[in-house]
Protein backbone atom coordinates (compact mmCIF):
# COMPACT_ATOMS: atom_id res chain seq x y z
CA UNK A 1 0.00 0.00 0.00
CA UNK A 2 3.16 2.31 0.70
CA UNK A 3 4.77 1.59 -2.40
CA UNK A 4 1.70 2.64 -4.18
CA UNK A 5 0.73 5.27 -2.92
CA UNK A 6 4.25 7.23 -3.15
CA UNK A 7 3.87 6.04 -6.93
CA UNK A 8 1.02 7.99 -7.26
CA UNK A 9 2.44 10.54 -5.62
CA UNK A 10 4.94 10.36 -7.70
CA UNK A 11 3.00 10.24 -11.03
CA UNK A 12 0.89 13.28 -9.57
CA UNK A 13 4.01 15.54 -9.08
CA UNK A 14 5.27 14.52 -12.17
CA UNK A 15 2.05 15.21 -13.83
CA UNK A 16 1.94 18.35 -12.64
CA UNK A 17 5.37 19.45 -14.17
CA UNK A 18 4.52 18.38 -16.85
CA UNK A 19 1.52 20.15 -17.11
CA UNK A 20 3.71 24.00 -16.10
CA UNK A 21 6.46 22.72 -18.84
CA UNK A 22 4.42 22.45 -22.17
CA UNK A 23 1.65 25.44 -22.17
CA UNK A 24 1.13 26.27 -25.25
CA UNK A 25 -0.37 30.08 -25.47
CA UNK A 26 -0.09 30.58 -29.23
CA UNK A 27 -3.67 30.68 -30.39
CA UNK A 28 -4.24 33.54 -27.15
CA UNK A 29 -6.78 36.10 -28.43
CA UNK A 30 -5.71 39.94 -27.81
CA UNK A 31 -7.98 41.66 -25.64
CA UNK A 32 -10.79 43.81 -27.43
CA UNK A 33 -9.16 47.31 -26.15
CA UNK A 34 -6.27 48.55 -24.43
CA UNK A 35 -5.95 49.52 -21.05
CA UNK A 36 -3.32 52.06 -21.90
CA UNK A 37 -2.45 55.07 -24.27
CA UNK A 38 0.46 54.87 -26.86
CA UNK A 39 2.02 58.11 -28.01
CA UNK A 40 4.37 58.17 -30.96
CA UNK A 41 7.38 60.59 -30.05
CA UNK A 42 9.94 60.01 -32.51
CA UNK A 43 11.43 57.55 -35.61
CA UNK A 44 14.50 55.67 -35.96
CA UNK A 45 16.43 53.70 -38.46
CA UNK A 46 15.91 49.81 -37.61
CA UNK A 47 15.59 50.25 -34.13
CA UNK A 48 16.44 47.54 -31.35
CA UNK A 49 17.34 48.54 -27.53
CA UNK A 50 16.81 51.21 -25.37
CA UNK A 51 18.38 51.88 -21.96
CA UNK A 52 17.20 54.69 -19.51
CA UNK A 53 20.24 56.88 -17.97
CA UNK A 54 19.66 58.48 -13.96
CA UNK A 55 19.01 61.71 -16.10
CA UNK A 56 16.00 60.12 -17.83
CA UNK A 57 17.24 59.75 -21.09
CA UNK A 58 17.92 57.08 -23.27
CA UNK A 59 19.95 55.23 -25.42
CA UNK A 60 18.63 53.54 -28.50
CA UNK A 61 20.81 51.28 -31.06
CA UNK A 62 20.06 51.26 -34.69
CA UNK A 63 21.25 48.18 -35.92
CA UNK A 64 22.65 49.72 -38.92
CA UNK A 65 25.10 51.15 -36.82
CA UNK A 66 24.97 54.39 -34.27
CA UNK A 67 23.78 54.88 -30.93
CA UNK A 68 21.56 58.03 -29.93
CA UNK A 69 21.15 59.82 -26.79
CA UNK A 70 17.42 60.68 -26.85
CA UNK A 71 15.25 62.67 -24.59
CA UNK A 72 11.78 61.77 -23.23
CA UNK A 73 10.31 64.71 -26.17
CA UNK A 74 12.34 62.94 -28.55
CA UNK A 75 15.28 65.32 -29.44
CA UNK A 76 18.54 62.86 -30.60
CA UNK A 77 22.39 63.60 -29.66
CA UNK A 78 24.58 61.23 -31.71
CA UNK A 79 27.37 58.83 -29.46
CA UNK A 80 30.58 59.60 -30.71
CA UNK A 81 33.23 56.92 -30.74
CA UNK A 82 30.89 54.01 -31.75
CA UNK A 83 32.93 50.86 -32.90
CA UNK A 84 32.08 49.72 -36.81
CA UNK A 85 29.84 46.94 -37.14
CA UNK A 86 28.63 44.14 -39.64
CA UNK A 87 25.27 44.61 -40.49
CA UNK A 88 23.41 41.91 -42.74
CA UNK A 89 19.93 40.53 -41.83
CA UNK A 90 19.64 39.96 -38.23
CA UNK A 91 23.39 41.32 -37.38
CA UNK A 92 24.83 44.76 -36.49
CA UNK A 93 23.97 47.45 -33.64
CA UNK A 94 22.10 45.78 -31.07
CA UNK A 95 22.31 45.65 -27.25
CA UNK A 96 22.85 48.70 -25.02
CA UNK A 97 23.04 48.17 -21.11
CA UNK A 98 23.77 50.48 -17.93
CA UNK A 99 25.86 49.34 -15.88
CA UNK A 100 25.08 48.12 -12.49
CA UNK A 101 27.29 50.75 -11.02
CA UNK A 102 26.81 53.86 -13.69
CA UNK A 103 26.23 56.34 -10.40
CA UNK A 104 29.95 55.53 -9.79
CA UNK A 105 31.26 54.05 -13.28
CA UNK A 106 29.21 55.86 -16.03
CA UNK A 107 30.06 52.99 -17.74
CA UNK A 108 27.86 51.35 -20.69
CA UNK A 109 28.02 47.95 -22.50
CA UNK A 110 27.33 47.12 -25.74
CA UNK A 111 26.82 44.15 -27.84
CA UNK A 112 27.23 44.43 -31.33
CA UNK A 113 28.18 42.16 -34.54
CA UNK A 114 32.07 42.85 -35.80
CA UNK A 115 32.76 42.68 -39.39
CA UNK A 116 35.51 40.15 -40.27
CA UNK A 117 36.94 38.43 -43.37
CA UNK A 118 34.19 35.61 -43.35
CA UNK A 119 31.10 37.38 -41.86
CA UNK A 120 31.14 38.43 -38.21
CA UNK A 121 31.01 38.03 -34.88
CA UNK A 122 29.49 39.21 -31.51
CA UNK A 123 31.21 41.18 -29.55
CA UNK A 124 30.80 42.77 -26.02
CA UNK A 125 32.10 45.80 -25.23
CA UNK A 126 32.02 48.75 -22.39
CA UNK A 127 32.70 52.19 -22.35
CA UNK A 128 32.65 55.53 -20.19
CA UNK A 129 29.78 57.44 -21.34
CA UNK A 130 30.71 61.15 -21.55
CA UNK A 131 27.23 62.77 -21.71
CA UNK A 132 26.48 66.34 -21.75
CA UNK A 133 23.29 68.27 -22.24
CA UNK A 134 24.42 68.72 -26.30
CA UNK A 135 26.93 66.35 -26.65
CA UNK A 136 27.70 62.20 -26.08
CA UNK A 137 30.67 60.46 -26.27
CA UNK A 138 32.08 57.03 -25.80
CA UNK A 139 35.26 57.12 -24.27
CA UNK A 140 38.02 54.22 -22.79
CA UNK A 141 36.43 51.87 -25.04
CA UNK A 142 37.16 48.26 -24.96
CA UNK A 143 35.97 44.84 -26.11
CA UNK A 144 35.52 42.25 -23.50
CA UNK A 145 34.51 38.91 -25.65
CA UNK A 146 34.80 37.85 -28.80
CA UNK A 147 32.77 35.03 -30.48
CA UNK A 148 35.26 33.43 -33.03
CA UNK A 149 35.80 32.55 -35.17
CA UNK A 150 33.35 34.93 -37.25
CA UNK A 151 30.88 33.50 -39.77
CA UNK A 152 27.99 33.70 -41.70
CA UNK A 153 24.48 33.26 -39.63
CA UNK A 154 22.05 35.53 -38.13
CA UNK A 155 20.28 35.63 -34.32
CA UNK A 156 23.03 36.46 -32.63
CA UNK A 157 21.12 36.80 -29.33
CA UNK A 158 23.14 39.78 -27.66
CA UNK A 159 21.22 40.33 -24.60
CA UNK A 160 22.57 41.00 -21.16
CA UNK A 161 21.14 40.56 -17.96
CA UNK A 162 22.98 41.74 -14.67
CA UNK A 163 22.60 39.37 -12.02
CA UNK A 164 20.77 41.36 -8.63
CA UNK A 165 24.11 41.79 -6.63
CA UNK A 166 25.52 43.70 -9.61
CA UNK A 167 28.71 41.73 -9.93
CA UNK A 168 28.32 39.28 -12.82
CA UNK A 169 26.67 39.63 -16.43
CA UNK A 170 24.83 36.97 -18.16
CA UNK A 171 25.14 37.11 -21.94
CA UNK A 172 22.67 35.31 -24.44
CA UNK A 173 24.52 33.86 -27.92
CA UNK A 174 22.35 32.49 -30.62
CA UNK A 175 22.86 29.56 -32.87
CA UNK A 176 24.04 31.92 -35.68
CA UNK A 177 21.54 29.77 -37.71
CA UNK A 178 23.95 26.81 -37.40
CA UNK A 179 22.22 24.25 -35.81
CA UNK A 180 24.10 21.35 -34.34
CA UNK A 181 26.95 23.72 -32.19
CA UNK A 182 24.68 24.69 -30.13
CA UNK A 183 24.87 21.94 -28.29
CA UNK A 184 29.17 21.86 -28.64
CA UNK A 185 30.54 22.58 -24.97
CA UNK A 186 33.75 24.21 -26.91
CA UNK A 187 31.56 26.18 -29.62
CA UNK A 188 30.62 29.98 -28.39
CA UNK A 189 27.03 29.51 -29.98
CA UNK A 190 23.88 28.79 -28.99
CA UNK A 191 24.78 29.29 -24.90
CA UNK A 192 24.17 31.39 -22.22
CA UNK A 193 27.20 33.42 -20.81
CA UNK A 194 28.06 33.89 -16.90
CA UNK A 195 31.28 36.69 -16.97
CA UNK A 196 32.64 38.87 -14.59
CA UNK A 197 31.79 42.62 -15.43
CA UNK A 198 35.10 42.53 -16.93
CA UNK A 199 33.91 39.64 -19.44
CA UNK A 200 35.95 36.78 -17.45
CA UNK A 201 34.44 33.48 -16.65
CA UNK A 202 32.73 33.86 -13.58
CA UNK A 203 33.47 31.85 -10.83
CA UNK A 204 30.67 29.13 -9.90
CA UNK A 205 29.83 28.46 -13.59
CA UNK A 206 29.50 24.75 -14.02
CA UNK A 207 32.58 24.36 -15.82
CA UNK A 208 34.40 26.84 -14.41
CA UNK A 209 38.35 26.23 -14.89
CA UNK A 210 37.61 24.23 -17.75
CA UNK A 211 39.04 24.88 -21.17
CA UNK A 212 37.90 23.86 -24.38
CA UNK A 213 39.44 22.25 -27.82
CA UNK A 214 41.98 24.29 -29.44
CA UNK A 215 41.05 24.23 -32.81
CA UNK A 216 36.87 24.14 -33.76
CA UNK A 217 35.38 24.10 -37.09
CA UNK A 218 33.00 26.77 -38.67
CA UNK A 219 29.92 25.78 -40.68
CA UNK A 220 27.70 27.60 -42.68
CA UNK A 221 23.83 28.02 -41.52
CA UNK A 222 22.70 24.22 -43.02
CA UNK A 223 19.20 23.81 -44.30
CA UNK A 224 17.83 21.89 -41.40
CA UNK A 225 18.72 19.88 -38.34
CA UNK A 226 19.41 16.96 -40.22
CA UNK A 227 21.69 18.46 -42.83
CA UNK A 228 23.60 20.39 -39.98
CA UNK A 229 25.03 16.68 -38.99
CA UNK A 230 27.00 17.14 -42.00
CA UNK A 231 27.45 19.89 -42.74
CA UNK A 232 30.49 21.15 -44.50
CA UNK A 233 33.62 22.55 -42.92
CA UNK A 234 34.11 26.13 -44.12
CA UNK A 235 37.36 26.64 -42.13
CA UNK A 236 39.19 25.46 -39.01
CA UNK A 237 39.68 27.91 -36.53
CA UNK A 238 42.52 27.41 -34.12
CA UNK A 239 42.71 29.72 -30.47
CA UNK A 240 45.46 32.06 -29.82
CA UNK A 241 45.24 31.33 -25.82
CA UNK A 242 42.73 28.79 -23.99
CA UNK A 243 39.89 28.18 -25.10
CA UNK A 244 37.52 29.38 -22.33
CA UNK A 245 33.73 28.70 -23.62
CA UNK A 246 33.14 26.19 -21.29
CA UNK A 247 34.35 27.80 -18.59
CA UNK A 248 31.98 30.96 -19.59
CA UNK A 249 29.17 28.61 -20.49
CA UNK A 250 25.82 29.00 -17.55
CA UNK A 251 23.10 26.88 -19.88
CA UNK A 252 23.17 25.45 -23.15
CA UNK A 253 21.17 24.28 -26.31
CA UNK A 254 19.44 27.81 -26.85
CA UNK A 255 18.80 29.01 -30.30
CA UNK A 256 17.97 32.78 -30.80
CA UNK A 257 17.42 34.23 -27.29
CA UNK A 258 16.70 37.65 -27.81
CA UNK A 259 15.22 38.21 -24.25
CA UNK A 260 17.18 37.93 -21.29
CA UNK A 261 15.83 39.24 -17.30
CA UNK A 262 15.97 38.88 -14.02
CA UNK A 263 12.96 38.88 -11.80
CA UNK A 264 11.84 40.50 -8.59
CA UNK A 265 12.29 37.29 -6.89
CA UNK A 266 15.74 36.64 -8.61
CA UNK A 267 15.12 33.61 -11.46
CA UNK A 268 16.61 34.53 -14.95
CA UNK A 269 14.06 33.83 -17.73
CA UNK A 270 14.76 33.83 -21.31
CA UNK A 271 12.63 33.95 -24.52
CA UNK A 272 13.47 32.73 -27.75
CA UNK A 273 12.68 31.84 -31.26
CA UNK A 274 11.86 28.82 -32.19
CA UNK A 275 11.82 27.98 -35.85
CA UNK A 276 8.44 27.30 -37.52
CA UNK A 277 6.69 27.32 -34.16
CA UNK A 278 7.94 26.81 -30.85
CA UNK A 279 9.09 30.03 -29.33
CA UNK A 280 9.67 29.45 -25.87
CA UNK A 281 9.72 31.35 -22.28
CA UNK A 282 12.41 29.14 -20.26
CA UNK A 283 13.95 29.65 -16.89
CA UNK A 284 17.35 29.33 -17.04
CA UNK A 285 19.34 27.38 -14.32
CA UNK A 286 23.20 26.51 -13.39
CA UNK A 287 24.15 23.47 -16.32
CA UNK A 288 20.58 23.09 -17.91
CA UNK A 289 20.80 22.11 -21.40
CA UNK A 290 17.12 23.54 -22.97
CA UNK A 291 17.64 21.17 -26.26
CA UNK A 292 17.98 23.04 -29.16
CA UNK A 293 18.41 21.33 -32.06
CA UNK A 294 17.90 18.22 -30.98
CA UNK A 295 14.09 18.61 -29.83
CA UNK A 296 11.45 21.40 -30.62
CA UNK A 297 7.79 22.62 -30.63
CA UNK A 298 8.42 23.87 -34.14
CA UNK A 299 9.70 22.02 -36.99
CA UNK A 300 11.78 23.41 -39.87
CA UNK A 301 11.14 25.84 -41.77
CA UNK A 302 11.56 23.23 -44.80
CA UNK A 303 9.14 20.92 -43.09
CA UNK A 304 11.60 18.52 -41.79
CA UNK A 305 10.36 17.62 -38.59
CA UNK A 306 12.31 17.65 -35.20
CA UNK A 307 12.03 15.88 -32.03
CA UNK A 308 9.32 16.91 -29.68
CA UNK A 309 10.46 17.95 -26.32
CA UNK A 310 8.68 14.92 -24.45
CA UNK A 311 11.27 12.59 -26.11
CA UNK A 312 14.01 13.86 -23.84
CA UNK A 313 13.52 14.29 -20.35
CA UNK A 314 17.37 14.89 -19.95
CA UNK A 315 16.34 18.23 -21.46
CA UNK A 316 15.30 21.18 -19.82
CA UNK A 317 11.29 22.38 -21.14
CA UNK A 318 10.14 25.78 -21.45
CA UNK A 319 7.52 26.60 -18.97
CA UNK A 320 5.64 28.18 -21.60
CA UNK A 321 5.57 28.40 -25.99
CA UNK A 322 4.03 29.43 -28.75
CA UNK A 323 2.50 27.46 -31.63
CA UNK A 324 1.82 29.75 -33.64
CA UNK A 325 4.87 31.90 -33.20
CA UNK A 326 4.87 35.35 -31.55
CA UNK A 327 8.39 36.10 -32.40
CA UNK A 328 9.29 37.34 -28.91
CA UNK A 329 11.73 40.23 -28.92
CA UNK A 330 12.52 40.81 -25.46
CA UNK A 331 11.43 40.15 -21.97
CA UNK A 332 11.45 42.67 -18.70
CA UNK A 333 9.88 42.80 -15.22
CA UNK A 334 7.81 45.62 -14.37
CA UNK A 335 8.74 47.08 -10.75
CA UNK A 336 7.15 49.67 -8.84
CA UNK A 337 4.26 50.97 -7.58
CA UNK A 338 3.80 54.70 -9.62
CA UNK A 339 2.04 54.42 -13.08
CA UNK A 340 0.73 51.11 -13.41
CA UNK A 341 1.10 49.77 -9.77
CA UNK A 342 -1.45 46.44 -10.82
CA UNK A 343 1.53 45.59 -13.08
CA UNK A 344 4.43 45.08 -10.26
CA UNK A 345 6.59 42.36 -10.36
CA UNK A 346 4.92 41.66 -14.02
CA UNK A 347 6.56 40.30 -16.57
CA UNK A 348 6.37 41.65 -20.27
CA UNK A 349 7.19 40.28 -23.53
CA UNK A 350 6.96 42.17 -26.76
CA UNK A 351 5.82 40.30 -29.87
CA UNK A 352 6.97 41.08 -33.60
CA UNK A 353 4.92 38.42 -35.45
CA UNK A 354 1.93 39.34 -33.68
CA UNK A 355 2.29 43.16 -33.00
CA UNK A 356 1.83 42.53 -29.64
CA UNK A 357 2.49 43.46 -26.31
CA UNK A 358 2.07 40.14 -23.49
CA UNK A 359 1.96 40.48 -19.55
CA UNK A 360 2.89 37.42 -18.11
CA UNK A 361 2.49 36.97 -13.91
CA UNK A 362 5.38 34.69 -12.17
CA UNK A 363 5.00 32.85 -8.82
CA UNK A 364 8.58 33.44 -8.23
CA UNK A 365 9.26 29.51 -7.67
CA UNK A 366 9.45 28.75 -11.60
CA UNK A 367 5.95 29.12 -13.06
CA UNK A 368 4.44 31.53 -15.04
CA UNK A 369 1.42 32.31 -16.78
CA UNK A 370 -0.01 34.53 -19.15
CA UNK A 371 -2.64 37.14 -18.43
CA UNK A 372 -3.55 39.94 -21.55
CA UNK A 373 -1.97 40.07 -25.02
CA UNK A 374 -3.01 43.48 -26.60
CA UNK A 375 -2.60 44.39 -30.25
CA UNK A 376 -0.41 47.30 -30.24
CA UNK A 377 -0.20 47.49 -34.03
CA UNK A 378 3.61 47.41 -34.40
CA UNK A 379 6.29 44.90 -34.87
CA UNK A 380 7.55 45.33 -30.93
CA UNK A 381 11.46 45.00 -30.75
CA UNK A 382 12.19 46.42 -27.14
CA UNK A 383 9.72 47.06 -24.41
CA UNK A 384 11.19 48.99 -21.11
CA UNK A 385 9.84 50.36 -17.67
CA UNK A 386 10.70 54.96 -17.94
CA UNK A 387 11.73 56.61 -14.16
CA UNK A 388 8.27 57.61 -13.70
CA UNK A 389 6.88 53.81 -14.11
CA UNK A 390 5.89 54.50 -17.88
CA UNK A 391 6.88 52.22 -20.63
CA UNK A 392 8.52 52.70 -23.36
CA UNK A 393 8.11 50.65 -26.64
CA UNK A 394 10.40 50.25 -30.48
CA UNK A 395 9.32 49.13 -33.45
CA UNK A 396 11.00 46.86 -35.69
CA UNK A 397 10.99 48.68 -38.88
CA UNK A 398 12.69 51.20 -41.45
CA UNK A 399 11.70 53.78 -39.82
CA UNK A 400 10.57 52.47 -36.07
CA UNK A 401 8.44 54.46 -33.72
CA UNK A 402 9.81 54.99 -30.22
CA UNK A 403 6.44 54.24 -28.62
CA UNK A 404 5.32 55.79 -24.90
CA UNK A 405 2.99 53.84 -23.02
CA UNK A 406 0.93 55.52 -20.32
CA UNK A 407 -1.89 55.22 -18.33
CA UNK A 408 -5.12 55.73 -19.92
CA UNK A 409 -7.05 58.72 -19.33
CA UNK A 410 -11.02 58.39 -18.61
CA UNK A 411 -13.15 61.31 -18.70
CA UNK A 412 -16.55 61.55 -16.41
CA UNK A 413 -19.44 63.61 -17.79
Amino acid sequence: MKLARVALLIAMVSVAAAAWAQVNIGEQKPEASLPFTMTTVTTFELPWRLAFLPDGRMLVTEKVGPVLLVSQQGDKIAVGSTPPVYWQGQNGMLGVFVSPHYATDQTIYLTYVEPGDYGGGLALARAKLNATATSAKLEQFEVLWRQMPRGKGGQEGAQIAFSPDGQYLFLTVGDRQRFTPAQAPNQPVGKILRLTLDGKPAPGNPNFGKTGAATIPLIDPPSDTEAAKTAKVVSNYTFPGPNMTPAETWASGVRTPYGLAFSPTGELWEVEHGPRGGDELNLIERGKNYGWPLVSFGQNYNGVPIAKPGTRPDLAMPVIYWNPVIAPGNIMFYTGSKTFPQWNGNGFVSGLATMSLNRFIFDGHGGAKAAERWDVGHRIRDVEEGPDGSLWMLEDANPGVLIHVTPLVTTSR
